[in-house]
């Protein structure tokens, strides 16, 4: 799966050219609807095409154009990696694709930038979270959101005790027993500087994981939790240097938990957690009202967000407005629908503030103060 850092958010968002083309669309990874994945994107692909020779674009340019998204649909092993959403960018000079363990709405926009809004829950690791699930043979790290979690594939990570020590018989540095819990009671059996031994193997095992862990998580703001047996969680946090580790971890070997386990006690630790930022930004927002330092009128945000402005932005779930908007003058136009050649502010206000510093959050149309769909703190 590919990983979407935030470098790589900043990258997409600063991009403009003539032609960019953003593709959003929900995935499945097994059962009779997993059968249609490569047909949806086919027919995305399609559409884009349509989109961008009614924008001016010829056909055998407009072919050419999409033929890397075009060669994802016959790409067995691809679709074999799918999570839960699948979106795509397509420039002259850029083509990225991200499998990503969150739902998305189909959705297909020619302009000339990317249309990032899908993407805004992951932005600032909003509901976006890691489990590393340690154990002597193997190590592992997922993503996970709200309503799923994945496994990633990441590079230089050690498989195991063994590889990390580069010994040949782990065993003879390490012993277990099981205790009354059975695989969430396992503990280090021996005394004195045997254990000792022990630990300072786990401590190098577990630096070997950090350091292969430390150019992935690079610049990311999202949660890390441990999944393991208890007695190692002290040990890791000694060798961890990512400042976003959970104080609470997941007791118990991961390979006596599902999937479904592992998401369901990593969202009963991060769920509250999640909830307290959305909460303490929501009360910013009630507190300010009538101060000056708010609006929720798009004809301000847009250009407030263009210059720095903003400091939170919430924008309701589903919401879009058409338009224009210049950079020069800051004026606005505004359409009733989607058009050739315009964009969605809310999408734009969103990846100025974004780029600025500022951060935003998608909630649910009913949390906004009266009837709003779009409200910003205003930094001044």
């Amino acid at each position: 799966m590919n990983a979407l850092s935030k470098e790589e958010l900043k990258t997409l968002m600063q991009k403009r050219n003539d032609w960019c083309v953003s593709m959003f669309m929900p995935t499945y990874r097994t059962g009779v609807e997993s059968q249609q994945n490569s047909i949806r994107l086919r027919n995305m692909i399609r559409q884009a095409e349509e989109a961008l020779t009614s924008s001016g674009m010829r056909a055998h340019e407009a072919k050419e154009f999409l033929e890397p998204a075009m060669e994802l649909v016959s790409n067995i092993l691809f679709w074999r990696n799918q999570s839960d959403g699948l979106a795509i960018f397509l420039s002259r000079d850029i083509f990225r694709y991200f499998c990503l363990p969150d739902h998305l709405e189909e959705l297909l926009v020619t302009a000339d930038r990317f249309h990032m809004k899908p993407l805004l829950p992951l932005m600032h690791g909003d509901e976006r979270f890691y489990v590393l699930a340690l154990s002597q043979n193997e190590v592992n790290l997922f993503e996970g959101t709200s309503q799923s979690i994945s496994e990633l594939s990441v590079d230089n990570l050690p498989k195991g005790l063994a590889d990390a020590l580069q010994l040949d018989q782990p065993e003879r540095q390490i012993r277990f027993r099981s205790g009354i819990g059975g695989e969430r009671g396992t503990m280090m059996s021996g005394h004195g500087a045997e254990i000792e031994d022990v630990k300072q193997n786990l401590l190098r095992y577990f630096q070997r994981i950090d350091k292969g862990l430390r150019d992935f998580l690079k610049e990311r703001d999202i949660p890390l939790i441990l999944a393991g047996v208890e007695y190692q969680f002290p040990i890791y946090r000694e060798a961890n240097s990512y400042p976003l580790l959970m104080e609470e971890g997941i007791a118990g070997h991961p390979k006596g938990m599902s999937l479904d386990q592992l998401h369901r006690d990593a969202w009963s630790i991060l769920g509250p957690y999640f909830q307290k930022a959305e909460d303490e930004a929501l009360s910013q927002l009630n507190q300010s009202v009538g101060t000056g330092l708010t609006s929720d009128n798009l004809l301000e945000i847009v250009p407030a967000a263009h210059h720095g402005k903003i400091g939170v932005l919430f924008i309701a779930q589903g919401y879009q407005c058409w338009g224009n908007y210049n950079e020069e003058d800051d004026t606005i136009v505004l359409d009733e629908s989607k058009k050739p050649g315009n964009e969605d502010l809310a999408d734009y206000a969103a990846i100025e503030t974004f780029l600025n510093g500022g951060k935003v959050f998608v909630v649910a149309p009913e949390i906004l103060p009266g009837g709003a769909q779009m409200a910003a703190v205003f930094r001044y």
